[in-house]
C-alpha cells in the first residue's frame, strides 16, 4: 500500500488515580500500540504519544485522604503506570505527564491566546457547594440523575451511559459524591470557552471527515443538533495548572480542557529532547499528516468537538484529527468495569497471571470495534488454549520440529505443485486482506485472518504428511516444509504488532539474529533464505490452567476477600412496607423497604414467580444497602434484597430467625 505520509498516533491519556483496567487498555493504549507497530513495519513515519493525566479534584481528594501531597501521589502512580506499560510492551515514542513543565507552559500560553482572540469569557455562575465538605462540587464530585437518559449515577461533567456532556447544575436529585449530602447553590466566577462560536466549523469538520467511525459521527451530530454550549474552563481547586487569565487567581484549568492539549505538548517535548525544537510542527501543521486518536466511546465529544474547536479557535492552522478511533465498551462478565465494586481485571493483576502477550492477543481478539464485547474467563481461556496454542502454536511447532529434525536448516523448494501454489496464493490473498483491515482499523478481523494462515498451514501439513514423505521422498518433504516455513515466517511478521515478544522468539527460532520489528511487513511474502540455520524449537505458547489463574471454576466459590473488604458492605435487616408487580414483567416486583430509622429504599427484585406481593408486606428481609443504583425497566433500584436459589432455581428469601428491629446491621 502506498504510504499516506506522516502519522501521529495518540492514545487517550489514562487518569492515574489508579492503574488502567483491561477495558481502558484495549479501548485506547493497546489498540494504538498495535497500529503504531503495524505502521512502522510498513515503513511509515510514525510518532506515538500519550501520557499520565494527573490533575483534577479526584486526585487532589485522594491524596488528601492518603495524607500525601498530590504531586507525591501522582509521582508514585505515574512511575508505576509507566513501568506497567513497559511490561506490556507498549512502544510509545513519548509517554509523558501533565505535570511536565513543557505541558503546563504550553497550556497557559494556548489559553491566553484564545482569551486574546475573544474565545474566552468569564461570568458569575451558580455552582453546587457541599457545606459539610466545605468545597464546590465540580465534575465527578457531584452525582445525580442524567436529565437526558435518566441514568442515576451520572457525573457532573458527563453521563457514562448516554455519553452526553453535562454541567453540575443540570443533574436531577444531586448529591455530594463524597458524603452523600444534598448540596446548596453558591455563586462563583468562572471562565468559559465560547464553543458555540465554532458551531459551523465543527459541523463542517464532522460532516466532511469520512474517516470518523459511525459511533463518533452519530454522537457528535446528535450533540450538534441540540446546540453547543459554552464549556467551563476553570475549577475551584488547587491541584492543576493555574488559570492564566486576569482575575483568575486561585482557579485552575479544568482537567479535561488541558489534558487534550497534551497530544501537542507531548509532541513538542519529544522533539525538544531530540534537539529539534521546531520538529513538532511537521506533525501538527502539515496537511498531509494523518493524526489518529484511540479512545473509548465515552471520550468522543472531547475529541470530535471540543479538541477540534480549540485548535480552530487558536487560528494557527493546526491539523484537525484525521481519525478518532473510538471503540465500544469491553464489559467484564456482563458488567462494566468498576474499581469500587471490584469488577474486572487491572493491568498489574493481569501480569501476575500470564505474560503480556497472552493478554494482548486475547484483547485484540475480542476488541469491541462495532459493538460492546464481553470479557469472560471462559472466552479468554478458549482464545488462549484453542486459538493461540492449539491453532497457531501447534502449526508453528509441528513445522519447526520437522524441519529442524530432518534438515536443521531451511530446505530448498525442488518442485512446486499446484497444491503448493494454492497455499502460497492463499497466503498472498490473506496478507493483502490483513493489510487492508489494519489500515481500516479492524484489528480484530485482521487477527481472525492471521489465524486463518495457521489453519491453512495445519491443513497443508495434514494433507501432505511430510513426516511420511521424509522416509521415501525427501525432496518432496523439503519442498513441503519450505512452503510451511514460509507460512511460519509470515505469522512471525504479521503477529509482531500484536504479540511482539513471542513474535521475536519465533523470529529467532527461524534463524534470524535481529529484531522482527525492524523488518518490513511485505517480507511476509518472501519466504526464508534456503540454507538458513534453524534453532532448536521450543513450544512457543502454553495452555492456560484456570485453577492456576486464581479465578473461580464453575460451581466454585469466588476468590477470598478480606475482613476489611467485607466490612465495606452495608447489610441490614429491612421490613417490606409496600410491594407491587412491575408492569410488563412476570418476575419483577417493586418493593419499598424500611431499612431503619424510617429511611425507605426501593428494590426491584426478580422474585415475582415465587412470591405474591401481598405476602411480602411486613416481612423482614436482608438488604444490601450500599450497592450502586441501577435502572431496571425504567425504575431505579436503590438496594438489593438477598435470596438463595433452591434445587429448581426458584428464589428463596433470606430472613432473620427471630424478629429483629429494622436497620440492624448484618455482620
Amino acid at each position: 500500500m502506498i504510504s499516506l505520509g506522516r502519522w501521529l498516533v495518540a492514545s487517550a491519556w489514562p487518569y492515574i488515580n489508579y492503574v488502567p483496567h483491561l477495558g481502558t487498555m484495549i479501548g485506547s493504549i493497546l489498540s494504538a500500540d498495535v497500529f503504531a507497530r503495524f505502521l512502522r513495519m510498513q515503513g511509515e513515519e510514525v510518532l506515538f504519544v500519550s501520557g499520565s493525566d494527573e490533575h483534577g479534584t479526584p486526585i487532589e481528594i485522594e491524596a488528601i485522604r492518603k495524607g500525601v501531597d498530590p504531586r507525591e501521589f501522582t509521582n508514585i502512580n505515574h512511575a508505576k503506570v509507566k513501568e506497567l506499560f513497559d511490561k506490556w510492551n507498549i512502544s510509545f515514542d513519548n509517554y509523558t505527564r501533565t505535570e511536565n513543565p513543557i505541558h503546563k507552559e504550553f497550556v497557559r500560553k494556548f489559553y491566553m491566546k484564545l482569551y486574546k482572540r475573544g474565545y474566552i469569557f468569564s461570568k458569575e455562575i451558580e455552582m453546587p457547594y457541599c457545606p459539610k465538605c466545605k468545597m464546590f462540587l465540580p465534575d465527578r464530585f457531584i452525582e445525580g440523575t442524567c436529565p437526558y437518559c435518566g441514568y442515576p449515577r451520572a457525573r457532573g461533567d458527563q453521563c457514562d451511559k448516554c455519553g452526553r456532556l453535562l454541567e453540575p447544575t443540570l443533574l436531577k436529585d444531586p448529591r455530594c459524591a463524597i458524603c452523600g449530602s444534598t448540596p446548596e447553590i453558591r455563586r462563583t466566577r468562572h471562565w468559559f470557552f465560547d464553543l458555540p462560536k465554532l458551531t459551523d466549523e465543527i459541523r463542517k469538520y464532522i460532516e466532511s471527515n469520512k474517516n470518523l467511525p459511525e459511533n463518533a459521527r452519530n454522537m457528535s451530530l446528535s450533540i450538534l443538533r441540540e446546540g453547543l454550549k459554552p464549556r467551563s474552563l476553570t475549577r475551584d481547586n488547587k491541584w492543576g495548572i493555574p488559570a492564566p487569565f486576569p482575575g483568575a487567581e486561585g482557579k485552575t484549568i479544568y482537567v479535561w480542557m488541558e489534558a487534550v492539549l497534551g497530544y501537542i505538548s507531548a509532541t513538542i517535548e519529544y522533539f525538544i529532547k531530540k534537539g529539534d525544537p521546531e520538529g513538532w510542527k511537521r506533525f501538527w501543521f502539515d496537511k498531509e499528516v494523518r493524526s489518529v486518536f484511540f479512545i473509548g466511546k465515552d471520550n468522543i465529544p472531547f475529541h470530535t468537538i471540543i479538541f477540534p474547536a480549540l485548535l480552530l479557535a487558536s487560528g494557527d492552522g493546526y491539523v484537525l484529527p484525521w481519525r478518532v478511533e473510538s471503540t465500544e465498551y469491553l464489559m467484564f462478565e456482563g458488567e462494566k468495569f468498576s474499581k469500587s465494586r471490584r469488577i474486572g481485571v487491572w493491568i498489574d493483576e493481569a501480569l501476575k497471571m500470564l505474560p503480556s502477550d497472552y493478554w494482548r492477543f486475547a484483547l485484540v481478539y475480542m476488541r469491541p470495534e462495532t459493538r460492546d464485547s464481553n470479557f469472560t474467563w471462559d472466552s479468554f481461556i478458549e482464545i488462549i488454549n484453542s486459538i493461540l496454542n492449539d491453532t497457531i502454536g501447534n502449526f508453528i511447532h509441528r513445522t519447526l520440529s520437522l524441519a529442524y529434525r530432518h534438515f536443521g536448516e531451511v530446505p530448498p523448494r525442488y518442485s512446486i505443485t499446484s497444491d503448493d501454489e494454492k497455499v502460497l496464493n492463499e497466503l498472498k490473498r490473506l496478507h493483502n486482506e490483513i493489510t487492508r483491515l489494519f489500515y481500516s482499523f479492524r484489528f480484530k478481523e485482521a487477527l481472525f485472518r492471521i489465524v486463518d494462515i495457521a489453519r491453512l498451514g495445519n491443513r497443508y501439513l495434514n494433507e501432505t504428511a511430510p513426516w511420511d514423505l521424509v522416509k521415501d521422498n525427501k525432496e518432496r518433504a523439503a519442498t513441503v516444509l519450505n512452503v510451511a516455513l514460509s507460512l511460519v515466517k509470515a505469522l512471525a511478521l504479521l503477529l509482531a504488532p500484536i504479540i511482539p515478544e513471542h513474535a521475536n522468539r519465533l523470529w529467532r527460532m527461524l534463524g534470524y539474529n535481529d529484531d522482527v520489528h525492524k523488518h518490513r511487513w511485505n517480507e511476509a511474502l518472501e519466504g526464508l533464505p534456503v540454507g538458513q540455520k534453524l534453532r532448536k524449537p521450543k513450544p512457543l505458547f502454553m495452555k492456560v490452567d484456570r485453577s492456576k489463574l486464581g479465578v473461580p471454576m464453575k460451581g466454585q466459590a469466588s476468590p477470598k476477600i478480606s475482613i476489611e473488604e467485607f466490612a465495606k458492605l452495608d447489610i441490614r435487616i429491612g421490613r417490606v412496607i409496600k410491594a407491587n408487580r412491575v408492569p410488563g414483567s412476570k418476575k419483577l416486583l417493586e418493593l419499598i423497604i424500611d431499612i431503619g430509622e424510617g429511611v425507605q429504599r426501593r428494590a426491584i427484585a426478580g422474585i415475582g414467580k415465587a412470591y405474591e406481593p401481598r405476602e411480602l408486606v411486613g416481612k423482614k428481609v436482608v438488604v444490601l444497602c450500599n450497592i450502586e443504583p441501577k435502572k431496571i425497566m425504567g425504575i431505579t433500584s436503590e438496594v438489593m434484597i438477598l435470596a438463595a436459589c433452591d434445587e429448581n432455581q426458584n428464589p428463596v428469601l433470606i430472613v432473620p430467625e427471630r424478629d429483629i428491629k429494622e436497620g440492624a446491621k448484618v455482620t
